[in-house]
């Protein structure tokens, strides 16, 4: 299908959407703050004059501090851009319900666009009707499967941010036998962030994943062939909801297989974080690498020596990457009436790289990115 220039207001919407997905992004990395908010939605108004743009931002949790600073940037990209903003958060991640819920007001009211961290692949039937009521959907963060549920994708290559640390842990191993905790996403539902992260770990280490969509299905000994290489026993895949108190829970569950554990992955910072509380209380001393990098509670963990590294990802350069490219394709058109649109494959979707962040490295990290001068992680 060929397609026809688009609109003054298809471009400028366009343009909207993607500045508002980009300050958002930006203001998550270090730097970012606001208000922790509340599950649910709550609008949020902008300033500046004419017709304006209205785009719901959709993140899956509101206590998260990725995901605070996400509204905050998306909010304060709306009062510059004259876009009304509506923020919505699931209330624990994983909290499909209250996403669709989101996704379901955002047409109601007759929105413009929606920008969403999916919780999990149980919203895309939700997020392809509100396409095909005209809706324009960027998925942020956390690629959706299939890719082509939204209308583009805005995000990290997970699977090499947890190949990163996989390395860098092999490397720390120094031929030792490595005792493995997982503390993983969820163990009852499936989010390619979850996987990826966990399935990139392993590879890092250079043990054979099998089905790298699956978490788990590797074998629980042999080898490992990363760094100096050595034995391997992975004792636990336990489910932390990305969540502090569940790190911990999952951590205590794994201690009760073994003592020896002196290796853990961890789905993000605040779930190693609390991995560590219960690594201290029984005396175990084990090596914790993470994905994600912010900076309050990841790089100062980092910088604490509790995470001996995570791969910190840099949400300002995914959305540079795609941000120019979603205004000068075309592809974005008023909702009235809605025009059939392209959607990109896994293949196309723009990446940024993640950064292997040490105990040396983190005060560095920790500084804000500059603003691209590309509309546009």
């Amino acid at each position: 299908m060929k397609y026809q220039t688009p609109s003054r207001r298809g471009v400028r919407l366009a343009a909207a959407v993607a500045v508002t997905a980009a300050a958002s992004l930006t203001f998550a990395a270090c730097g970012g703050g606001g208000s922790t908010g509340s599950p649910g939605a709550e609008g949020s108004a902008s300033g500046g004059g004419g017709e304006k743009i209205a785009v719901t931002l959709i993140t899956k949790t509101s206590t998260n501090p990725f995901f605070i600073a996400m509204q905050k940037g998306a909010e304060e990209a709306g009062k510059a851009n004259n876009v009304s903003i509506t923020t919505a958060a699931g209330k624990e991640d994983g909290d499909e319900a209250t996403q669709i819920q989101a996704i379901e007001a955002a047409v109601a009211r007759g929105d413009s666009g929606i920008l969403i961290t999916p919780a999990t692949d149980g919203v895309n039937p939700a997020i392809q009707s509100a396409r095909d009521s005209g809706l324009y959907v960027i998925a942020l963060d956390t690629p959706p499967n299939p890719a082509d549920v939204v209308d583009i994708t805005f995000a990290t290559d997970n699977f090499k941010a947890g190949e990163l640390i996989g390395k860098w842990a092999a490397a720390q191993m120094n031929g030792q036998k490595a005792n493995i905790a997982m503390l993983d996403l969820f163990n009852d539902k499936v989010a390619t962030v979850d996987y990826n992260r966990d399935q990139g770990f392993l590879t890092g280490m250079g043990i054979d994943v099998k089905d790298k969509t699956k978490n788990g299905d590797e074998d629980k000994t042999g080898k490992y062939t990363g760094g100096k290489g050595g034995d391997y026993t992975i004792v636990c895949n336990e489910p932390t909801q990305g969540a502090a108190d569940g790190g911990k829970t999952a951590m205590e569950t794994c201690l009760a297989k073994s003592k020896d554990i002196n290796l853990v992955y961890s789905i993000n910072e605040p779930s190693g974080g609390g991995g560590a509380d219960a690594l201290k209380a029984a005396g175990v001393k084990a090596t914790i690498v993470s994905v994600d990098g912010g900076c309050d509670p990841g790089l100062k963990l980092v910088k604490d020596g509790t995470i001996g590294a995570t791969s910190q990802q840099y949400p300002l350069r995914m959305a540079s990457l795609g941000g120019s490219k979603l205004i000068s394709s075309g592809v974005l058109w008023t909702r009235c009436p809605p025009r059939p649109r392209k959607s990109r494959s896994a293949r196309e979707s723009p990446f940024a790289p993640s950064r292997l962040v040490t105990p040396i490295h983190a005060g560095e990290a920790a500084r804000p990115q500059a603003v691209s001068g590309t509309a546009g992680a």
